[in-house]
């Protein structure tokens, strides 16, 4: 009952995290699988089938919403589907430690980066007028989404806020169409991740089943009420969470829990 009780409270946060913000579960289902006894490989791909069920409500509220650009979305997600089997091949060759201590530090990037968000310093843009698409917009997002691809395979981000970063360099979006189209390009890379582990036998079926049924109700409810919470709270507590499981994992690495 424990058990069953703590995948619940991470399907609720994989939830709210992916509904107000566009971002992968993986910060969350990651460390709390690896704390359970999962293989970090296990919890990756457990982790990335978490992120397939979670995005699909989350962007059909964006999307009904107007607040999703699907070129972009698709372009993206084309350049992360092909980068995500090359990471998962990288990912089940070499040995935990790396990829772990690989994680810790692109949690603790992600955690700076939500506190800039916090004060004004990150996505929240107006919408500007540009002509922004371009063929070489759209090449350079693909091609960039192809490294995005790989952190997939190999610590299963899907993306969502390394795409927000495409989407601020290339296209003219507003911060909510920003985080739908991620979203959207994010169920690529999580398609393709999930399907690639389940193909080496890398992933918990059960576990993703649980965590992401609830992490899909959880995700249309805050996905839904994004809009009415001011965005500088959520930012900085999103923050402090990533320090924590910072935290947490280079406990894990030292060999104190």
């Amino acid at each position: 009952m424990p058990l069953l009780l703590l995948l619940i409270l991470i399907g609720i946060s994989v939830g709210a995290l992916t509904g107000i913000t566009g971002s992968s579960g993986v910060l969350i289902v990651v460390p709390a699988l690896s704390l359970m006894g999962l293989t970090f490989q296990d919890s990756v791909g457990t982790s990335l089938l978490v992120d397939v069920i979670t995005t699909s409500t989350v962007i059909y509220v964006y999307f009904r919403n107007k607040n999703i650009a699907i070129a972009p979305a698709l372009i993206m997600g084309l350049g992360a589907l092909l980068g995500t089997q090359i990471g998962i091949r990288i990912a089940i060759s070499v040995s935990e430690t790396p990829l772990e201590i690989a994680f810790s530090i692109l949690t603790m990037a992600l955690a700076v980066q939500m506190f800039r968000r916090a004060r004004g310093h990150g996505i929240n843009i107006k919408e500007k007028k540009s002509a922004d698409n371009t063929r070489s917009h759209f090449l350079l997002a693909f091609l960039l989404s192809i490294p995005v691809g790989i952190l997939t395979g190999t610590l299963g981000t899907s993306g969502g806020i390394m795409f927000i970063g495409i989407l601020m360099l290339l296209f003219s979006l507003s911060a909510q169409k920003m985080v739908g189209t991620a979203t959207l390009a994010m169920i690529f890379s999580a398609l393709s991740g999930s399907a690639g582990y389940i193909i080496v036998g890398r992933i918990s079926l059960l576990d993703a089943a649980i965590i992401g049924s609830i992490s899909l109700i959880s995700g249309y409810f805050f996905s839904t009420t994004a809009n009415k919470i001011r965005e500088s709270l959520v930012y900085e507590a999103i923050g402090s969470i990533f320090v924590i499981v910072v935290i947490v994992e280079i406990m894990k690495i030292t060999g104190f829990v």
